[in-house]
């Protein structure tokens, strides 16, 4: 069967709404892994939070049919944009929505002056860190070089993700 076609676009903020549920769809993945299944139910971005990220204009969400299956939250620190969250309803994944959202994030920063992209996964997920590496992420390397990046990495370990499986990644853009 052939996935319904999407389509993407800026998020507005009245598609706050509609955002915790896809991310909560799409962390059900979480249940195959025995050590993250608690992530499957852990609370996500606030709806409250989604509106102050697509405030800041840097959020997109994919469309099928209308209804809203996907989105990719960012926000810009200094030269590079930060990807806070992406997500997809797990009846849409493997359709290349996700894809789509980062080429298109990838897109617009580069047009909009931005020198990286950067975010935080898992190392040893399919769909975290191998996938992201498919669309030219390396990992970095020298944490302590970046701190930004390396506080973040300490705040998700205080937060309870497991430190030596979370890694924090940086697409360079050209210009």
């Amino acid at each position: 069967m052939t996935p319904a076609a999407w389509s993407l676009r800026l998020a507005r903020p009245e598609d706050a709404a509609s955002l915790p549920a896809i991310e909560r769809s799409a962390a059900q993945l979480f249940r195959t892994d025995p050590e993250l299944t608690y992530l499957a139910d852990a609370p996500g971005i606030s709806e409250a939070r989604h509106r102050v990220l697509i405030g800041k204009g840097r959020c997109l969400v994919a469309l099928q049919s209308g209804q809203i299956t996907g989105f990719l939250s960012a926000r810009s620190f200094g030269r590079e944009i930060h990807i806070e969250e992406m997500s997809v309803l797990a009846s849409s994944q493997r359709s290349g929505i996700g894809a789509g959202l980062m080429r298109a994030a990838m897109v617009d920063a580069r047009n909009s002056g931005f020198q990286a992209i950067t975010l935080t996964t898992f190392s040893d997920i399919a769909w975290n860190a191998p996938f992201y590496a498919r669309l030219g992420f390396v990992e970095v390397e020298d944490i302590s070089a970046h701190a930004r990046l390396a506080q973040l990495l300490e705040k998700e370990a205080a937060a309870g993700l497991p430190p030596a499986r979370r890694i924090a990644m940086i697409r360079f853009l050209e210009s």
